[in-house]
């Protein structure tokens, strides 16, 4: 049995979406590869592009967005989310409270 070849755009392809999707077991299994192969090529390139060499663009969405925009974004969802999960233990203890016969998960 021969080894299949993957072309480099392809590699690059798939390296891409990984990195976009997070998770090369996802990329794989959707493209009908080996978990392995993927991670390894990710790894690749990552070691490839800490030596200098261009990374390949990664596209958030249907515009490019700054890693800075990015991370104020993340820490202002971080924050509201924060702020619903206090109003929400706020909201059950005043329940128990009020109703101490009625059961919260």
């Amino acid at each position: 049995m021969q080894r299949k070849r993957y072309s480099q755009e392809f590699k690059d392809q798939i390296v891409k979406e990984s990195l976009e999707v997070g998770n090369a077991a996802i990329v794989a299994r959707k493209n009908d590869l080996s978990a392995n192969m993927v991670s390894r090529w990710v790894r690749e390139h990552k070691n490839h592009n800490s030596i200098g060499m261009g990374p390949i663009p990664v596209r958030i969405g249907p515009y490019n967005q700054s890693a800075k925009a990015l991370e104020s974004e993340n820490e202002k969802l971080k924050k509201l989310l924060g702020e619903k999960d206090l109003e929400i233990a706020i909201l059950k203890d005043l329940v128990k409270k009020t109703n101490p016969q009625y059961k919260i998960k």
